[in-house]
């Protein structure tokens, strides 16, 4: 019973951060739009730019990078080569599976170590951004998160397929499968509705 309550709040908090991840995205994006627009509107109508909007959509395109990177992680997004990944058995190919997010949580957090160790010396230097005076290692935060929370959705990946033997998982929450969502509702309805009217049976018209 304690493990089951334990893991539904782990669950729980994959929820939330998933939620965070997605609002600062949608924020940072709304912000670089926002900021867009009014650096083309007071350059071409009062003729003057906003002398900081370069370093906003720097952070803002920073941050969408690699927060966003943990969240197409969890939702299993990434483009993949899986040529002869598709050939192999089911049981095998959650081995494979597995192995594949091993490496790819290892990687994660050795990117997020090496991108930890330049923000602390961004920081240590004291360098600040040229236009709005902030910390320069505030810009670079959102890498380590990203990378941080990327190996994390991919430990969790590992785990799925090595304690789930019904299908093959690419993120803790989405199994293997490449069916276009519009695709199948089209065919869910065909089979609702019947064949098209224009078709008959290959023998209609013979005697």
């Amino acid at each position: 019973m304690q493990d089951h309550s334990r893991w539904r709040l782990l669950l729980w908090l994959d929820q939330a951060i998933s939620m965070l991840e997605a609002l600062i995205v949608g924020l940072s994006v709304t912000v670089m739009a926002i900021n867009t627009i009014a650096n083309v509107f007071g350059r071409y109508v009062f003729s003057q730019s906003l002398y900081f909007s370069e370093e906003v959509n720097e952070i803002a395109m920073v941050t969408i990078t690699f927060i966003g990177l943990g969240y197409v992680t969890r939702k299993g997004l990434h483009i993949r080569m899986s040529a002869l990944y598709d050939m192999v058995p089911d049981a095998p190919r959650r081995l494979l599976m597995a192995l594949i997010a091993l490496l790819s949580a290892a990687a994660m957090f050795l990117l997020a170590w090496y991108a930890w160790e330049y923000v602390d010396k961004v920081a240590g230097r004291g360098r600040i951004t040229p236009a709005m005076q902030l910390p320069l290692w505030i810009t670079y935060v959102a890498v380590v998160i990203g990378f941080f929370l990327a190996g994390v959705q991919y430990v969790a990946t590992v785990i799925v397929n090595l304690t789930r033997s019904d299908e093959v998982w690419i993120s803790h929450c989405h199994t293997d499968g490449y069916e276009d969502p519009e695709l199948a509702t089209m065919m869910e309805l065909q089979k609702l509705d019947g064949p098209p009217a224009n078709t008959r049976p290959a023998n209609a018209g013979k005697e």
